[in-house]
């Protein structure tokens, strides 16, 4: 997985990209404009890290963050979904997650609620148990991991 090779894929299939985070603070955002180019198929990306953002920016539901909590593959799906709602992009990728320390017996450190939208295909959700390596550690997984789900978005028939 390389940021290098999701620009190059991207614009090759004529498609822009949107990112919606929130544990990893913009971090895949970064990662894909550490790159020269990269204006040409990144259109933009929200760090939604509250509720009320995630609700303001993406659309996400108040009865989704009431009935399954911020950190769950329904807000992942709703973040990215609204991610491509709220700009001109063609596939989204979204993180929510908990990168410590804490969390709780249902939701613990190191769990992370992923989506990924395109346009015209079911929105893809996934969760990965990063465990508790420390904060740092989780987020640089997650955005590995989001920085992978684009690679695959991008290799999916479209």
């Amino acid at each position: 997985m390389s940021a290098q090779e999701i620009l190059e894929r991207a614009k090759a299939q004529g498609l822009m990209i949107a990112t919606a985070e929130s544990c990893t603070g913009g971090m895949v955002s970064a990662a894909l404009t550490d790159i020269a180019g990269s204006s040409a198929v990144f259109e933009r990306g929200f760090v939604t890290y509250t509720n009320a953002a995630k609700i303001e920016l993406l659309s996400v539901s108040p009865a989704t963050l009431e009935a399954h909590g911020a950190v769950s593959e329904e807000v992942a799906r709703e973040m990215a979904e609204g991610a491509l709602a709220q700009s001109p992009a063609q596939l989204a990728v979204a993180i929510t997650g908990i990168a410590g320390p804490g969390g709780s017996e249902h939701k613990p450190e190191g769990r992370v609620c992923f989506g990924l939208a395109r346009t015209g295909q079911p929105t893809r959700t996934e969760t990965q148990e990063f465990g508790a390596p420390g904060r740092a550690e989780v987020r640089a997984r997650a955005r590995d991991h989001a920085l992978t789900l684009l690679l695959r978005g991008l290799n999916s028939p479209g």
